[in-house]
């Protein structure tokens, strides 16, 4: 299938994206796409059947269900499994919690995003995955900027950042010792501007959260969070409407929107260009310390 854009730097960041995923495929086993439903996650998920045309995408996703997902995006995920033909393997924070194995966390500012790290976990055991496809970014966060592209995880899914071998030339560390596996990032050296053109080359349909919309929201911390019973517990805080948009899609109750008339991939484009926050400067996840994404990495985050 041949390529629709333009862009010479959207094409040359096409192809090292596909050259790393089919290299991933060439050296393990047992592999999956982490899938979110965001558009990161949809450009991994178009690059990997670009890679592997006319021949089906030769492994499943994997979706960590924390049951705090937009409606928006649930039912985005069900047009997105219908159109590629792709299997997909859930896991379930809520089994995680009703285990035990987790608490889940209450009233304002309550989150799953770290519980998620132990479903995920769990789901790699379960499988036997030695090889899990994400969208991270390096200019995401400062945290991701340590990332390599093919990034080991010990036997508990422990990022250490000693632990991680250079890549220089494009030569990649691939051993994997007992209990471990890597998480690949085949988009690391892409940009969210990046993102956003090579979806207007390729034409990707996605959520309609990512474009302008009126919503009920509430002001926590300085963050514009949707108003839901998950962020406005006990309906203690105000409720306001505004024209909106979300540059970053997690749980309702760690994605905060901005104020956007932008409702085209090319009005978000342009858009981007005046932007002086990162996108993930809107997560509420990742304003708790200094260091939290970090962190998350360290107790098994993608």
């Amino acid at each position: 299938m041949p390529n629709s854009g333009s862009n010479n730097h959207i094409f040359l960041l096409e192809a090292e994206a596909i050259q790393i995923i089919r290299k991933a495929v060439q050296n393990f086993n047992n592999l999956a796409l982490l899938f979110s439903g965001g558009k990161d996650s949809l450009v991994m998920l178009h690059l990997a059947k670009l890679a592997f045309w006319p021949n089906p995408i030769p492994f499943p996703l994997l979706h960590i269900d924390t049951g705090h997902n937009f409606p928006e995006t649930k039912d985005f995920i069900d047009k997105v499994l219908d159109h590629y033909q792709v299997k997909m393997i859930t896991g379930f924070v809520e089994k995680t919690i009703a285990s035990g194995k987790a608490e889940d966390q209450t009233g304002l500012g309550a989150s799953r995003n770290a519980i998620q790290s132990i479903t995920l976990m769990d789901s790699i055991h379960t499988n036997g995955f030695d090889c899990i496809f994400g969208g991270g970014r390096r200019d995401e966060e400062k945290a991701r900027a340590k990332e390599r592209i093919f990034s080991i995880r010990n036997e508990a899914g422990k990022w250490e950042a000693e632990n991680q071998q250079p890549e220089l030339w494009n030569h990649y560390q691939l051993t994997l010792e007992k209990g471990s596996h890597f998480r690949c990032f085949p988009i690391s050296n892409w940009t969210e501007l990046d993102v956003w053109e090579y979806i207007a080359a390729e034409n990707l349909e996605l959520p309609s959260l990512y474009f302008s919309h009126q919503r009920e929201l509430i002001d926590h911390k300085g963050m514009w969070l949707a108003n839901h019973p998950y962020t406005n517990p006990e309906n203690t805080l105000p409720v306001f409407t505004e024209q909106i948009r979300f540059r970053t899609l997690g749980d309702i109750s760690v994605s905060g929107a901005i104020a956007s008339n932008a409702s085209t991939v090319d009005e978000i484009i342009a858009e981007l260009q005046t932007l002086r926050i990162s996108e993930r400067g809107g997560r509420a996840d990742d304003k708790k310390t200094e260091a939290a994404m970090e962190k998350r990495k360290k107790q098994g985050y993608f």
